[in-house]
């Protein structure tokens, strides 16, 4: 694996990353509550517009983007945010001719009432292979909200891109996909669209799961593998929090790709199926310090996100940046 290039620097609490078709990247300032543009080619940043009413006290804030499956059409930019009272999802047009900081519209929400904490707000958004949105939640800190499944918290959400349950989940009425989950921050799919995510442990095991409709993941029962305990489905792999403390994966070269936190590292699955293939391999270990995102760029090449300067880091001059990576 190596690092081709340093997109960007300079960049603010980054989180959430979406790629515009034109080439160049969305980037949500959690803390900030704006989402800046990276010109693909020069790194040059521009502010595309604030996301008002974004509340970014503990690990609340601006979070995740994705853009819209019929974006070429509708223009769509989709965030996940805390608001004062919860967390939502919102959306926003963009138009690449207006100017700098007014290229998206006012947010619409799509979809509100996801429990909101000081910690473990969740806040990855992705857009299936079937065009549905998926939403990772985190439980707050409140535990028992991980398994009710009448509450939003602590689940994968699975819902049409107007915010209504989607067809075909386990409860018609219900946008509750999977549960039992403590802090869901990574979703992604490989070419058989199976759907992983990664998940934050408590004080052992980080995890990365393949995720089946109407799963149950076990969390607070248990923290990595259930061990025969309960009808809890174990995680394809699992690290001491120490090694990972996960938040963005993405699908390249048969691999699933995570990005450490408390890790500084960027960790390859090897996959055959549904299963890995190899051991876990470790790449970046303490080179460019905490991970936050990670995101297919096409063919070999990712997009990572860094994450010194969102109160958990060390920031160094030029953090946080965007690194373009060509994996093998």
């Amino acid at each position: 694996m190596d690092v081709v290039r340093t997109v960007a620097t300079g960049l603010k609490s980054p989180w959430g990353l979406a790629p515009l078709p034109d080439g160049d990247l969305l980037v949500a300032s959690r803390d900030e509550g704006e989402i800046v543009q990276v010109d693909g080619d020069s790194g040059k940043t521009s502010e595309a517009g604030p996301v008002p009413g974004v509340d970014a006290e503990g690990e609340g804030g601006l979070l995740g983007l994705a853009l819209s499956p019929s974006f070429a059409s509708d223009q769509l930019v989709y965030a996940y945010f805390t608001t004062a009272s919860d967390n939502r999802v919102a959306s926003m047009r963009y138009d690449a001719k207006k100017p700098a900081g007014h290229r998206l519209s006012a947010p619409s929400t799509v979809f509100k009432g996801i429990p909101k904490g000081f910690t473990h707000n969740g806040g990855r958004i992705a857009f299936g292979p079937d065009k549905m949105l998926y939403v990772g939640t985190g439980e707050t800190g409140d535990k028992g909200l991980a398994q009710d499944k009448e509450s939003l918290g602590g689940k994968i959400l699975r819902m049409t891109p107007e915010g209504e349950p989607a067809e075909g989940n386990p409860d018609a009425d219900s946008v509750v996909w999977s549960y039992g989950h403590r802090n869901v921050q990574g979703l992604a799919w490989d070419e058989d669209r199976r759907l992983w995510a990664s998940e934050f442990g408590q004080d052992t095991w980080d995890e990365l799961n393949l995720v089946e409709k109407d799963g149950n993941y076990g969390w607070p029962d248990v923290e990595g593998e259930a061990d025969g305990k309960g009808d809890f489905r174990d995680p394809v792999e699992q690290w001491r929090t120490a090694d990972a403390s996960p938040s963005g994966i993405a699908v390249a070269e048969g691999s699933v790709w995570m990005a450490g936190l408390r890790g500084e590292r960027l960790w390859r699955v090897p996959l055959s199926g549904g299963k890995p293939s190899a051991e876990p391999q470790a790449f970046l270990k303490g080179e460019y310090g905490r991970l936050r995102t990670v995101v297919s760029a096409g063919g070999d090449k990712l997009w990572v996100v860094t994450n010194e300067t969102d109160g958990r880091g060390s920031p160094e001059k030029g953090d946080d940046r965007i690194l373009e990576v060509r994996v093998r």
